[in-house]
């Protein structure tokens, strides 16, 4: 009777790849560890814990969570125009920052993409990101110098004799977008670069070769085709702006109330936890619903199915 030669059966093969495919699996598991425990510790939980404490009854002073389980600090939020107002005010400023910064930072992102030159590709990409190797106040309090009653741009026009009286460009909304476009329109122009270069130079020229003009071949070939860092970027922003507070607080002085502006009150200064944190899970509840939309539309005009 012969025996069976275990080490070259095919079940012993099988068994062998599953044992090396579990092994380089766990290898990758450990290399992923590290930073799946610090989104763990550091996001989760804080973000869970959040929840948790806008579920309980308002008490002043009280961080811990109570396990009562009230829907009270929400119903709060959404039958009184203060709060609700605020966040409509979130969302339509972070649209609306989000429209800006794609409309300037795409023909900057074009230009940079599509020169060749490495000396002024270097400079263009030194010019965006400049901006962003100083600390965000510094950069606001700059914005403040130029566009404040008594800043540059107001005593430029008073002195030609253009304008009688400052315009109002601070502490308005017209002033929280500035600053927010300000701050972000690198971080868009960033995300478009690299997607409208890696598009191949050859298709605008066969739609030009058939007969299409420049624009049309712009708007019907490459806009398209860039259209997932245009969706990146603009959801990128759209979180950005809709979470921001240092940016209302200085160029809004507190005259416009948005989701943060709120939270910060609730928490900080009044010391209502739970009320707070209700606003903070509407705003990340926003920012969710933001990135669901994002994906669902990347999937539809990437020709995926929805």
């Amino acid at each position: 009777m012969n025996t069976m030669d275990l080490t070259s059966s095919p079940y012993q093969n099988s068994f062998g790849r599953s044992v090396r495919v579990f092994l380089g699996g766990s290898r990758v598991f450990w290399l992923i560890l590290p930073a799946f425990a610090f989104f763990l510790i550091f996001f989760f939980v804080p973000v869970l814990s959040l929840f948790l404490i806008s579920l309980d009854k308002p008490v002043a002073g009280v961080v811990e969570p109570q396990w009562s389980f009230t829907a009270t600090n929400f119903i709060r939020f959404f039958t009184r125009d203060t709060y609700y107002g605020a966040a409509l005010r979130s969302i339509e400023m972070a649209t609306l920052v989000a429209l800006i910064t794609l409309v300037l930072g795409y023909p900057l992102a074009f230009m940079i993409a599509r020169t060749e030159n490495p000396g002024r590709n270097t400079f263009y990409m030194i010019l965006v990101l400049c901006a962003m190797q100083l600390d965000m106040v510094i950069r606001l309090y700059g914005l403040m110098v130029l566009l404040g009653d008594n800043g540059l741009i107001n005593r430029a026009l008073l002195d030609a004799g253009w304008i009688e009286e400052p315009l109002p460009l601070m502490y308005n909304f017209s002033g929280v977008v500035i600053g927010l476009v300000q701050f972000s329109l690198p971080l868009m122009v960033l995300s478009l670069i690299g997607v409208i270069r890696s598009i191949n130079p050859s298709l605008e020229e066969a739609a030009r070769s058939l007969g299409a003009t420049r624009r049309a071949a712009f708007w019907r070939i490459i806009v398209p085709l860039s259209m997932p860092g245009i969706l990146a970027g603009s959801l990128l922003v759209f979180a950005i702006s809709i979470s921001s507070y240092v940016v209302p607080a200085l160029m809004g002085g507190w005259k416009v109330i948005v989701m943060p502006i709120h939270i910060y009150q609730q928490i900080a200064e009044l010391g209502k936890w739970q009320f707070g944190a209700a606003i903070a899970v509407v705003l990340f509840a926003t920012s969710v619903l933001a990135v669901v939309v994002y994906q669902r539309y990347a999937a539809i005009t990437a020709g995926g199915r929805t």
